[in-house]
């Protein structure tokens, strides 16, 4: 069952946050991974969330959330599509040859 929150701290540029709820006294630490969302798995700080949670020892925090999501809208499947490449990372490599023959 979903419990109702508010994003205490995110950060985006190490893909955590805090969520504080009254089911998880001190704040319930979150992973992106865990992030429910359509795109970019972040959330704003002040938003107000649903959230799975279980009792855990994570990062000095009693809790940690299963799956966090937006209050307004409705959790996205949390499976990451593996069909094709990635629209996030792209990498090329070109390798060009001398003629044989010709000094450097």
């Amino acid at each position: 069952m979903a419990t109702r929150g508010r994003v205490r701290e995110w950060h985006d540029d190490e893909g955590w946050g805090l969520v504080d709820a009254e089911e998880a006294p001190g704040g319930c630490w979150a992973h992106f991974s865990a992030v429910r969302v359509d795109g970019f798995k972040s959330l704003a700080s002040g938003t107000e969330v649903l959230l799975e949670l279980e009792p855990a020892d994570q990062d000095g925090y009693d809790f940690r959330a299963l799956a966090v999501w937006r209050a307004d809208e409705q959790p996205v499947d949390g499976e990451t599509s593996t069909d094709g490449p990635s629209p996030v990372y792209r990498t090329e490599l070109r390798l060009t040859y001398d003629e044989p023959g010709r000094p450097d």
